[in-house]
């Protein structure tokens, strides 16, 4: 099975175009957080490049820009090509089948930068109060 979901923001904003057969593509790279800290206590990424066929592809050229978080759903591939100096060149990417909006264009847009190690709940900020750990809960 090849299956791959990964949740990140977009490292510049969508390039969308159409093949000489007229299908649309869109190609971005998602910055996808490690779930660790290095030596240093500072977290890494990872970028990862992605293409987008057909209707969600034009969806998503119109809808997102750089810095937006996406959840991409798809699999990954591995092709090669002979570069124009002659050597064989190899590329791997994830083919996505879907793609979800996790902000608005507003959200990220408007919101204070943060620094790596500032603590985030996700994107839940207007969702309420936060409940003490240990206080109980009421169902």
């Amino acid at each position: 099975m090849n299956k791959i979901i990964l949740l990140g923001r977009l490292v510049r904003d969508p390039e969308v175009r159409y093949t000489q057969t007229g299908k649309v593509v869109c190609q971005f790279t998602l910055a996808v957080d490690r779930p660790y800290s290095n030596q240093d206590g500072q977290r890494e990424a990872d970028f990862i490049p992605v293409v987008l066929w057909g209707k969600p592809a034009e969806t998503c050229g119109n809808s997102v820009t750089k810095g937006q978080r996406v959840l991409v759903e798809g699999r990954v591939q591995t092709r090669s090509y002979d570069a124009k100096d002659g050597s064989k060149r190899y590329v791997t990417e994830v083919i996505a089948s879907n793609f979800e909006f996790i902000e608005r264009k507003a959200d990220s847009q408007g919101a204070p930068a943060r620094s790596s190690s500032a603590p985030t709940n996700g994107g839940m900020e207007t969702f309420g109060s936060a409940v003490p750990f240990d206080e109980d809960i009421p169902f």
